[in-house]
């Protein structure tokens, strides 16, 4: 009777080890995967000024006098709207290949904040889910973004806070003048996790912690 009794407590403690062993290995791997994520700035789509669409203008000189009109009326009035949506790209590589199991990042938040010439704006958050696949693959995060140009950058004239808006979104526009900082949390099995510090995401290269 006492051989058996000893027989099952050592399977008992088998399977606890067991069961340790690989619940420390799981939330390794957990960590590890979220903390791979990488992220790098797209595109600058539908940019408005004032109303004022930009998409297919390139230049200052290019706007017509209708639309001119309206630009200098809400400068006039201490005021330049300006809203866009900036793609943000997040790139997940646990496809499997790097010793962890595929897996799938749940972005539940992406709080951040906007620098426009290295000069901070604004603050938000993504409000909704987003899925990253490990699958290699880019996945594009619409972030929609309004502030008033003015109210930030008091010391630029008309033609300069102009031309900076096309600079992001003319024709020939590109996030290359924006940084975005951003702090995700991650949805697992062990909860949400936030990562610890922000990223910096700009549009040259993917970037993580």
């Amino acid at each position: 009777m006492k051989e058996k009794s000893k027989s099952i407590f050592v399977l008992l403690l088998f399977v606890v080890l067991t069961l340790t062993f690989f619940s420390c290995a799981g939330i390794k791997d957990t960590i590890t995967n979220v903390q791979r994520l990488q992220f790098k700035l797209g595109s600058v789509d539908n940019f408005s000024l004032a109303n004022v669409k930009l998409s297919n203008i390139n230049s200052i000189s290019n706007i017509s006098l209708t639309d001119g009109a309206l630009l200098l009326a809400a400068f006039g009035s201490g005021q330049l709207p300006a809203s866009f949506t900036l793609n943000v790209i997040a790139k997940n590589p646990n496809d499997g290949t790097g010793g962890t199991p595929n897996t799938t990042a749940i972005i539940k938040s992406l709080a951040w904040r906007l620098l426009i010439d290295d000069k901070e704006t604004i603050n938000g958050n993504i409000d909704k889910n987003i899925e990253v696949p490990g699958v290699g693959q880019a996945t594009t995060i619409p972030v929609a973004i309004s502030l008033d140009l003015l109210k930030f950058f008091k010391d630029q004239g008309y033609e300069s806070l102009v031309n900076l808006a096309l600079a992001l979104g003319g024709s020939s526009g590109s996030s290359a003048r924006l940084t975005l900082k951003v702090q995700p949390t991650i949805d697992t099995f062990l909860g949400p996790i936030t990562y610890p510090g922000e990223i910096s995401v700009i549009d040259k290269e993917f970037r993580g912690q």
